[in-house]
Parts: C-alpha cells; sequence; structure tokens
C-alpha cells in the first residue's frame, strides 16, 4: 500500500480491555495501554510515523489475496501472495487471563508461509504518550524489554531473533517453520514472559470460548453472520473490568477529511451503551446487560440523580478536552484531540436509553436490585423536573435547543420507569407526578414539534428541518405505529435525508453550526430499517439490510459514518454504536410480521 491505508482497510484486534487497529500491510498502526483510554503506544494512524508501529508483513511487493476473521472469533487472518509463495499473518489478544499469571495485555502475531519461503519484515517502534518517548530498551536473553517508568512491554520470538527497536529486521518464513511474536503489555506490575508456543495455545483456547459465546446467538436471527461479528465487536470493546463499552476505540478519525470534525470516543456514553445493552439481552446475552447496570450504579453514583453525558471506563470524569498540536491527524485532520468537551452537556435523551434498557432488562425475567431501582427512580424524578428545559440533544449540539427527538426520549424515560414500577415499589406522589409529566410531553410534541403540512414531526420547536433520530418513534408507542404522523416522519426522513441508496444523513447538512461537512450516519440506516420492520414494512426493510451489508469494510465493520460519493468510512473506528443498531435492525426485522403488504 502507499499513503494512508483507509479506514476500512483497519481490522480489530481486541481483548476487553484494549484494542488494536491493524492495516492489511501488517501495520499495527494504534493501540493504547493499559486500557481503551490509556495512553498510545503505538499512535501512527492519528500521530504520524513519529507515534510509533508494529507491523510484521512480506519485506517486499505483495498481494492481499484474503483477508478474514476466522469464523465466530476474534482471530483474523491476513493472506499474502508473494510471487509464488504464500504468506500468512494470523494474530488476535487473548481475552481471558483470569485466574492464570498471565499478562493482562498478550497479543499474538504468527507468520507462516505456504508452497516457498517468504522473506518477512519486523517494525517494531513503541512510542508512548503525546510526546512519542523512545523506551528503555534491554535485552534479557531472548527476550526484548522496554520500559517507560511504571508501564513495561516484552517482545519474545520463536524462533528468536534479535529485535531493536525503530529498526527493521528481515526473517525468512519457511514452510512448515512459522515464526511467532508475543508482545505483553505490564503496568505497575511484574512483567511476566509467555513462551511464544504457549501463547499460540492460549489464542486457541480463546477462539474456542468465542465460539461457545457465539454459538448461543438465536440461530433465528436474520442475517446471523453480520450480527454475529457486530456482537462480537461490541464485546471486544466492552471493558471487561468494569462491563463499560467504550463508543469507539479511537480518537480523532474524521468525519471531515482534513478538517475539525475529529473528536475523542474512547469513552463511555451511557446513551450508545445502553442501546447495546438491549442489543444484547434482545440475544439473550443478560451478563453482559447487567453487567452494565451494575457499573452505572456504580459510576453515576456521584452525580446522580443526574446522568453524565459521559464517563471514564471507571466511572470518573471525562478529562478535559485538549488539542495536539503536534500531531498531523489522519489524512492531515486537525487538530487530534483527547478528552471529550460534551462530558459537561445536558442530554435528556441519555435518560431515555438508560430506563429502557433497565426495563428490557426487567422484562427479560430479571429483577432491578433495590439500589438500581433507587437509582433509575432519580433518573426518572429528574426528567419529570427537567424535562421542558433545551438541551444539547443526541447530536451534542453546542448550542442547546428544544429538541423533539430529546422530549420523545423523555417521555419515554417516563413510560418505561413506569412501566418498572408495576413489579417494583414506588410511592402513589411519584407516580401521579410522573405521569403528569408523561402526558404534559405528549401534549407538548404533538402541539409544538409536529409540521401538519409535511405530515412528520420535525428536529427541534419552531425548526422545520429533520432528524434522523426521529426513526425511534415507532418503538416508543407514544403514538400507534400505523399512524399517518408516525409513517410521515419515516417517509420524510427517507426522503429528505436520503444521502443515496441506503444512506442518510442525520440532519441537514450543514446545520450543526461547525465549519465543515459530514458524511452519512451510518446508525439512521440502521434505524430506518427498523423502523420499516415495526411498521409492518418487512420487505422494505430486509432491502435496506441487505444494502447496508454491502457497505460493511472488508471484515465487516463498520465507522460513524460514510462518505456517500465514495463509500469511505468515515469518523472512529469502529464504532459501537452502528453495530449496536445493526443487531437491533435484524432483530426488528425477525419479529416483523413475514407476510406484510411491502411499501405503505
Amino acid at each position: 500500500m502507499t499513503g494512508e491505508p483507509p479506514i476500512s482497510d483497519y481490522g480489530l484486534l481486541g481483548d476487553t480491555r484494549t484494542a488494536a487497529l491493524v492495516a492489511s500491510d501488517g501495520a499495527m498502526d494504534w493501540l493504547c495501554v493499559p486500557r481503551f483510554d490509556g495512553d498510545p503506544l503505538f499512535g501512527r494512524l492519528v500521530g504520524g510515523p513519529d507515534a510509533g508501529t508494529f507491523r510484521v508483513g512480506p519485506a517486499r511487493a505483495a498481494t492481499v489475496v484474503e483477508r478474514r476473521y476466522r469464523q465466530h472469533t476474534a482471530t483474523l487472518e491476513t493472506t499474502w501472495s508473494v510471487g509464488s509463495a504464500r504468506l500468512r499473518l494470523t494474530e488476535a489478544m487473548v481475552a481471558e487471563v483470569s485466574g492464570r499469571l498471565l499478562p493482562t495485555t498478550l497479543i499474538v502475531r504468527r507468520l507462516s508461509a505456504e508452497r516457498a519461503a517468504v522473506d518477512a519484515v519486523v517494525e517494531f517502534d513503541p512510542r508512548l504518550g503525546v510526546r512519542h518517548r523512545r523506551p528503555r530498551v534491554q535485552h534479557r536473553r531472548q527476550t526484548l524489554v522496554c520500559e517507560w517508568g511504571a508501564l513495561a512491554i516484552a517482545l519474545d520470538s520463536t524462533p528468536a531473533f534479535r529485535i531493536d527497536p525503530g529498526r527493521p529486521t528481515s526473517v525468512t518464513v519457511r514452510p512448515g517453520h512459522p515464526v511467532t511474536l508475543v508482545l505483553a503489555v505490564a503496568y505497575r506490575e511484574p512483567v511476566i514472559h509467555v513462551e511464544p508456543t504457549a501463547a499460540w495455545d492460549l489464542l486457541v483456547e480463546d477462539e474456542a470460548r468465542w465460539r461457545a459465546w457465539t454459538a448461543e446467538i438465536d440461530e433465528r436471527v436474520p442475517f446471523r453472520e453480520h450480527v454475529t461479528r457486530s456482537l462480537l465487536t461490541l464485546r471486544l470493546l466492552t471493558y471487561s473490568p468494569s462491563g463499560a463499552p467504550v463508543a469507539a476505540p479511537t480518537t480523532s478519525l474524521p468525519e471531515d477529511p482534513g478538517g475539525e470534525r475529529n473528536w475523542d470516543y474512547r469513552y463511555v456514553w451511557p446513551r450508545d451503551a445502553s442501546i447495546g445493552v438491549s442489543a444484547f439481552l434482545s440475544v439473550g446475552k443478560g451478563d453482559e446487560a447487567q453487567g452494565f447496570l451494575a457499573w452505572l450504579l456504580h459510576a453515576s453514583r456521584l452525580q446522580r440523580p443526574r446522568l453524565p453525558a459521559l464517563l471514564t471506563l471507571h466511572g470518573r470524569h471525562v478529562p478535559t478536552e485538549r488539542e495536539l498540536s503536534a500531531w498531523p491527524g489522519y489524512l492531515d485532520s486537525r487538530p487530534v484531540r483527547m478528552g471529550n468537551a460534551a462530558a459537561g452537556q445536558h442530554q435528556l435523551d441519555g435518560y431515555g436509553w438508560v430506563i429502557d434498557a433497565a426495563w428490557a432488562f426487567a422484562q427479560a425475567g430479571h429483577r432491578l436490585y433495590a439500589e438500581t431501582w433507587r437509582a433509575v427512580r432519580g433518573f426518572a424524578d429528574v426528567v419529570s423536573r427537567c424535562w421542558p428545559e433545551p438541551d444539547a440533544g443526541i447530536w451534542e449540539i453546542r448550542e442547546p435547543a428544544q429538541h423533539v427527538h430529546s422530549k420523545l426520549m423523555g417521555w419515554l424515560a417516563l413510560d418505561r420507569a413506569l412501566a418498572i414500577a408495576d413489579t417494583h415499589r414506588l410511592s402513589d406522589r411519584q407516580r401521579r407526578r410522573w405521569q403528569r409529566s408523561r402526558d404534559a410531553i405528549a401534549a407538548e410534541v404533538r402541539m409544538r414539534g409536529f409540521d401538519p403540512t409535511a405530515a412528520s414531526y420535525v428536529r427541534s420547536y419552531a425548526n422545520q428541518d429533520l432528524d434522523a433520530a426521529l426513526l425511534v418513534l415507532p418503538l416508543l408507542d407514544m403514538d400507534p405505529a400505523d399512524s399517518l404522523g408516525v409513517r410521515g416522519t419515516i417517509d420524510a426522513i427517507r426522503d429528505r435525508l436520503s444521502a443515496g441508496g441506503p444512506l442518510l444523513y442525520r440532519y441537514p447538512p450543514g446545520r450543526d453550526g461547525l465549519p465543515g461537512t459530514e458524511g452519512a450516519f451510518l446508525p439512521c440506516s440502521f434505524w430506518l430499517v427498523q423502523a420499516l420492520a415495526r411498521t409492518g414494512r418487512r420487505r422494505e426493510a430486509v432491502e435496506l439490510f441487505q444494502a447496508m451489508v454491502d457497505h460493511a469494510s472488508p471484515l465487516g465493520l463498520y465507522a460513524e459514518e460514510m462518505d456517500p460519493a465514495t463509500g469511505a468510512h468515515l469518523g472512529n473506528f469502529p464504532q459501537t454504536l452502528t453495530h449496536a443498531a445493526l443487531v437491533q435492525a435484524a432483530l426488528a426485522i425477525r419479529d416483523a410480521p413475514a407476510g406484510d403488504p411491502g411499501s405503505a
């Protein structure tokens, strides 16, 4: 490859604690340690060559002939044609390390050759943090150890050969004699060396666990392979020590290449996480949902009853947003940012998503713990009190407004809280207060948020723009799914926010107060699938879903946005919200009547 790989070229490796992105030339260009939101160890993706990489691949010109995940696992395989020979890179991170003396992060990369020997290269150049710090290096027998104070990494190989950071190392791979590299990460703990053959066995054991995990997914789910890959991606992006999913493992991949719409997504948005929880619950994965609700209970305790818009993996305040002026950015997209200023916003819709997830958990036969129900009651009280206020909305607009989608999600928060209260304790006073507020929201939205001329709900009061987030309408039951208002909103969004083919803009381009443009917003297309299925238009939903499958990356991954003209993935990658929306769309197709009349 020449130049910077497209975002969609990258594959995801993960261990449910951190994640790496690997290009098709074998370059690991992104890895943060010791967690998703830690310092970059390999940061070339947005930090340029000085930010470090770990490339393992052919030493001369080669063609990628196959790239795939091993079925129902997190193991990535890349195969190159090199002359008459083939070179294959098989790699993964070991997820299950508990109960054994293993490093928290263990990366296994194996090169194997077919037909003839192949010359390969290892480029190992770790640079830690914002300033791309070089390590203090030691060679301990066959192990390379790199240190930066509390952080140390150890690189081993079989067969053993010397690797020096920052210098390419040549190695010949012969058929039947693979070359295995193992990278162990230690943070504030002793470095644990894992012999490469043993590390490979751990990878194989991990594959068996992933296959067992995916085997539990309902066989009746349509597009099951795509759903399985999305659920695996969601699980890899869930921080296992706390149960909290990150929005994406990257920062500052641009929504507008060359522009400044670059944000840090390595944190937890309760909204996005709740959508993922509902997806897990719908396929019978209750443990993931229970883990997130337990995390949210802990994470929100200091700010309760207010629900923060986003939190760190450990439930703390997100760092103040800062710009890394020396980082060149992906395709010169600057600034590169760390931290996120949206943390201080009031986003009413988040309460609706979170309480809806709690309701789904209860509907699945689980009773909420007393403390969890107390937290949900507090959230509902906040909605009941502050729903008339303007907010930043789901799209985190810097100028607060009376967003109709936020009001609808406020309605959902109170409606679902009242439903949970049917089986949990609630005072009559609270019940009446929630009911009054819920009914008041519905009345106001119908009066101020609906355009009778267009027969559609709108983006905000006194604003005739549309908002693709309103595709949630059929899921709420505030209005009947077959009502003219619901159907009119779906059709208006599909028509007026179309970006061509199955793609949708989230709102009219250029109407968010930020410079530059952005692409089509991929979750919105899956929300449209869901809306069509829920309103009796199953055939259209299936056709749209199939069209969206064709827009996945070669490995079945999705970013947040897409350039409608080129099909290039844009924004942080892979994106939790997109994959969660894909799963929910497939489940909506599963649950839709099979014999629908087609288009309305």
